[in-house]
């Protein structure tokens, strides 16, 4: 029993002192030790036998047990003295809190004195300054009262004096005296539930009301209604009551100022009634000179008596400005049958020297009083067109072609008086604008005439194209039109005038241009340019002579010049016009007739330098090329070509070197139309040798060489030619020699002569290989083979759209499918 006992406090020690890996590891990094009993995994039948590793061992079992005990023993005195350290610890820390808490205690209590110290401190601080505040309170109470009562007092002495002052019409001291008295009112405002005080305002506003009718009636008596000015001129009294006007109601300085500016201009609605001569449009100016007058007489007599911020004088411009646009608006509607343009023109010449005249000498600052509102600056413009604009006195233009090209200098800022008199004028520009109209209509007329006296412009002997003058002539007209009609309206009239310019530029482009361009000589009316194209082989073609080359030319640099500015006068009209009405201004199809002149003068251009070629590549289909025995020098139908181009080229280039990319066009065109030509005649070449395909190689070279330098040829200056120009030709004449050397290699065996094919020919199809077999002089029967070995030979199109359309072009003819369709049946018929 004991030892079963003994074995369960074993275990239960063990499981007690059973500690985790972790508190293990920092066990033994703290206390490091080499015994084998400090470690955790200790084993105790291990180290017996490490004790006693042999029998013989065993005679020292004593002198081990006594070790072992002694340990013990060192062992539990050591548990025993930590113990008992233990037990004083936890009444040492008690001890220490409550020491703690004592230390807090007391912190506290000094904390609560020092507080309560510091409140005894501010309660005593404010009892002291009780008394300071008091007074500061009543300083401040007694400052503010003796103030009002000097205010009070400044007050009802104002009133008094300014009564008396305003029975006396002493307006000098009532001036000065009236603005201190409404400044003090103001002081009062928050105090005008007290009677004595609303009493004083009252008789303040009395005062001014007095005043103000007191002033009217001393004007009305200086200046009545009807009758004369007083003739003592003004006096001092109404300059000081004009003074006091603008201390009250700002009603009583209008009424003066209408008055006034009424009575000044009474004489001018009697000397220019609408009865009278001297109101029509004829004597306009007088009109103008009577106010000038009336401004001087008025800077000698009154200028003194009306305050400078007044601007009397610019008043009384502005308001006869108004009554004269009025009367002139009235007079014109009676009499409008008698409205001639000069007359017109006149009139409105002279009213624009008149807003001209008024903008330098007044600034227009009152106009914002009336019913004319200034016109807003629009921003300064970089339109290439524009250009100074002419003084307001609408004087002759006198305007070089090239100044249409400069540029323009920033726009000053509108007059602020224009449109103040002549805006009466706008209702009746329409004579103008038909004026103009039938104008326009004689020039254009003109310059027919004058081109079919003059004739052609001579050859042009500078570099440079020769621009017909009656185009330059056209748009220094319009821009007279355009500035003249701008100074009278920015409205509806100028619409109008867009109009009648869109109507003469294509009756220019149509008369004068389209109109003389030449005529080939094999139609029988009217400019068929088809025609160039169907010249009998053969036959004798009919080129351009030098001039009409030359007119040719200076057709299209014309049309080129009026594109461009055709252009421009667009961007300035919608500059000059209102904005509402930008959108109406459209040139587009003015511009888009020019262009048409353009290219069916290049086209003409082209068509005779390609009409030119036709004979020789005529020659060419039509020569024995099967009988060439010898390769030579170049053949003489590649000189004929070579000697036309040499003509025609200089001359064109020359006479477009103003328009160098009408040129580059020009080139274009007639690679583009020449080279398929070309090829087309080569197709015709059949049947031809070995030889004769080597000569016509060589002729192809040639002429890829010529056309390479077809922009530069037969000028000292050589230039580069045009990238996309040279792709064109280095493509399509490539393709001619792809085809030759096709037609020079042997045709057996089948598959390396299809593949060669293939390889050189990138758009390689049916129809161009059998024109090589024919070329090559095979007959129908060799053919059909090498034709259906090429379909098999040549690559799957893709899907698709591409796809399809490459099909067609490799799928055989219905005559082609016929024959192979009889030949089955011829086939089946022997088997059978």
């Amino acid at each position: 029993m004991m030892e079963e006992e003994e074995l369960e406090f074993v275990e239960e020690l063990e499981a007690v002192l059973q500690l985790t890996p972790d508190v293990q590891l920092a066990i033994e990094q703290v206390f490091p030790s080499q015994d084998p009993l400090d470690r955790a995994d200790f084993n105790a039948v291990e180290y017996i036998n490490t004790l006693f590793p042999t029998e013989q061992s065993l005679a020292n079992i004593d002198e081990v047990v006594n070790k072992i005990r002694l340990k013990i023993r060192r062992l539990d005195d050591n548990i025993r003295t930590v113990v008992r350290g233990q037990t004083n610890v936890g009444q040492d820390g008690r001890q220490a809190l409550e020491e703690a808490q004592k230390a807090i205690q007391q912190l506290f209590g000094k904390i609560k004195d020092i507080k309560d110290k510091a409140e005894k401190s501010e309660q005593m601080v404010k009892e002291i300054t009780r008394d300071i505040k008091q007074l500061d309170h009543a300083k401040r109470h007694l400052t503010t009262s003796i103030t009002t009562l000097n205010h009070l007092h400044m007050l009802a002495g104002g009133v008094d004096s300014l009564e008396a002052m305003t029975r006396r019409r002493q307006y000098g001291e009532v001036a000065n005296l009236l603005q201190g008295v409404m400044n003090v009112l103001e002081h009062f405002h928050k105090y005008m539930g007290i009677p004595q005080i609303r009493q004083l305002s009252e008789r303040v506003k009395a005062a001014q009301t007095e005043l103000g009718q007191q002033i009217l009636a001393d004007f009305e008596e200086a200046f009545p209604s009807q009758g004369t000015k007083r003739p003592g001129g003004p006096s001092n009294v109404l300059r000081d009551a004009c003074l006091v006007a603008n201390i009250l109601d700002p009603r009583i300085k209008q009424e003066i100022i209408k008055k006034f500016i009424k009575q000044h201009l009474s004489e001018y609605l009697v000397l220019f009634q609408e009865n009278q001569d001297v109101a029509w449009l004829d004597k306009i100016d007088r009109r103008y000179a009577w106010i000038k007058r009336q401004l001087v007489d008025y800077e000698e007599k009154y200028g003194r008596m009306f305050p400078r911020e007044w601007y009397m004088t610019e008043r009384i411009a502005v308001e006869f400005c108004h009554v004269t646009r009025a009367e002139l608006a009235k007079i014109m509607r009676t009499r409008a049958k008698e409205i001639e343009v000069k007359l017109l023109l006149f009139a409105i010449q002279r009213t624009t020297n008149f807003e001209g005249f008024l903008a330098k000498r007044f600034s227009g600052c009152t106009l914002t009083d009336g019913t004319l509102k200034k016109l807003e600056c629009p921003p300064p413009s970089t339109n290439p067109f524009l250009e100074d604009e002419p003084a307001p006195e609408m004087e002759e233009l006198t305007m070089e072609k090239g100044d249409l090209d400069q540029p323009k200098k920033p726009k000053a800022p509108d007059n602020p008086f224009h449109g103040i008199v002549s805006k009466c004028f706008e209702p009746h520009l329409y004579v103008y604008i038909e004026s103009q109209d039938k104008n326009l209509g004689e020039l254009i007329d003109r310059f027919v005439a004058d081109f079919k006296a003059q004739g052609p412009p001579k050859p042009n002997t500078e570099e440079g194209g020769a621009v017909l003058p009656s185009c330059a002539d056209l748009f220094v007209y319009y821009k007279k039109c355009m500035v003249q009609c701008s100074q009278l309206s920015t409205g509806e009239p100028m619409i109008a005038l867009t109009t009648i310019f869109q109507k003469y530029l294509r009756e220019y482009a149509w008369k004068i241009l389209s109109g003389n361009l030449p005529k080939t000589t094999s139609s029988s009316g009217g400019l068929t340019i088809s025609s160039l194209l169907k010249e009998k082989e053969g036959s004798e073609v009919a080129k351009f002579t030098l001039e009409e080359l030359c007119l040719i030319c200076g057709i299209l640099s014309t049309a080129e010049y009026c594109l461009a500015t055709t252009q421009q006068l667009e961007e300035k009209l919608k500059e000059k016009v209102d904005v509402s009405l930008i959108e109406r201004i459209n040139l587009t199809g003015e511009m888009d007739t020019f262009s048409t002149v353009i290219s069916s003068s290049i086209q003409l251009l082209v068509q005779d330098l390609d009409a030119a070629c036709d004979p020789a590549l005529t020659a060419m289909s039509k020569m024995q090329w099967q009988n060439v025995e010898h390769v030579g020098d170049q053949s003489p139908y590649v000189t004929s070509v070579i000697l036309h181009i040499k003509q025609n080229v200089p001359i064109i280039r020359d006479n477009l070197a103003s328009t160098r990319k009408y040129f580059t066009q020009f080139c274009i065109k007639f690679a583009n139309s020449f080279i398929p030509k070309f090829i087309t005649h080569l197709f015709k070449c059949k049947p031809i040798s070995m030889v004769g395909a080597e000569q016509l190689l060589l002729d192809t070279h040639s002429l890829k060489m010529v056309l390479l330098d077809l922009p530069s040829i037969g000028s000292q200056v050589v230039r580069k030619a045009p990238a996309s120009y040279t792709k064109i030709v280095v493509k399509g004449m490539t393709r001619a020699e792809m085809i030759l050397k096709v037609v020079m290699a042997p045709h057996e065996p089948l598959v390396v002569f299809v593949d060669n094919y293939i390889k050189l020919l990138t758009d390689c199809n049916t129809e161009t290989f059998q024109k090589i077999l024919d070329m090559k002089g095979l007959k129908r029967s060799e053919q059909s083979s090498m034709l259906e070995l090429l379909r098999q030979r040549l690559p799957t199109p893709p899907s698709g759209p591409e796809g399809s359309s490459s099909l067609s072009l490799l799928a055989p003819t219905p005559e082609q499918e016929s024959s192979r369709i009889r030949k089955l049946e011829k086939l089946i018929k022997k088997r059978l």
